[in-house]
């Protein structure tokens, strides 16, 4: 069983894209809403964190784990040794995006994703340079459904504006993909986005999932709000999220 972590319902752009691929997969989603944002947290904490859902994960049959956060992927070495698969979103996105030679490469991450430098550093051992954008306020605001205001719309111009003529921006945070026409409207036409959602689900597909019954949804956060969320962002119709402690 396929087990997906995020801090919030960033995650659901890869759950939508591996149910459209693997239908027959069960997933056990969890939401981290409840806790500081991942992006916030200092390394140790945030690997005794995601260590802690883990095990829980894996209390409701989780066998492989794919994390949909950039700032909880640069984590992952941190990790305790859970025994099972554990795939990232951030090797995908640097496979995904060298593949595409692009000729100016931009990004646009969360603060704690762009200070680790993880992107800069693994493009710069490719020959390739980065230019990287904070833009920590647009997960936000889609976290609380927002996907169209003018105050977003604002955000977006001022953060994507220095990186308006690159050829490929990849979205460094799976929250991003929820307003990718809004984002377009403030590059230049010939722009590519890289979403990694699209690489890290390539990879789920070829593990080897079973069906275990019906897809759950759990959150250490509001219930309610993850459920209207991930409609209002996505376009996914959570039927019942179920809050916990862990």
């Amino acid at each position: 069983m396929l087990g997906l972590i995020d801090w919030g319902i960033g995650g659901i752009s890869i759950y939508k894209l591996i149910k459209e691929r693997r239908p027959e997969v069960s997933v056990v989603y969890f939401s981290d809403t409840g806790v500081t944002p991942y992006g916030k947290m200092e390394r140790r904490e945030l690997a005794a964190r995601l260590d802690r859902v883990i095990r829980f994960l894996k209390t409701k049959g989780v066998t492989h784990l794919a994390i949909g956060c950039n700032a909880a992927s640069t984590a992952i070495p941190d990790l305790a040794n859970h025994g099972i698969p554990i795939q990232g979103v951030i090797d995908p996105a640097i496979e995904l995006a060298e593949k595409l030679r692009p000729k100016r490469l931009g990004l646009i991450g969360g603060r704690r994703t762009v200070v680790s430098g993880v992107y800069r550093r693994a493009f710069l051992n490719r020959g390739i340079a980065l230019e990287q954008r904070i833009a920590q306020p647009l997960s936000g605001m889609i976290e609380s459904g927002d996907v169209s205001s003018n105050i977003l719309k604002a955000e977006a111009k001022k953060i994507l504006s220095p990186l308006r003529n690159c050829s490929h921006i990849i979205l460094a945070c799976t929250h991003y993909p929820a307003i990718e026409e809004t984002l377009r409207e403030f590059v230049s036409p010939q722009t590519r986005f890289i979403d990694p959602a699209e690489a890290v689900a390539a990879k789920v597909k070829r593990w080897k999932l079973i069906s275990d019954g019906d897809d759950r949804f759990f959150t250490s956060g509001d219930a309610v709000q993850m459920k209207r969320s991930a409609k209002l962002a996505f376009g996914v119709d959570i039927k019942k999220v179920t809050k916990v402690s862990v």
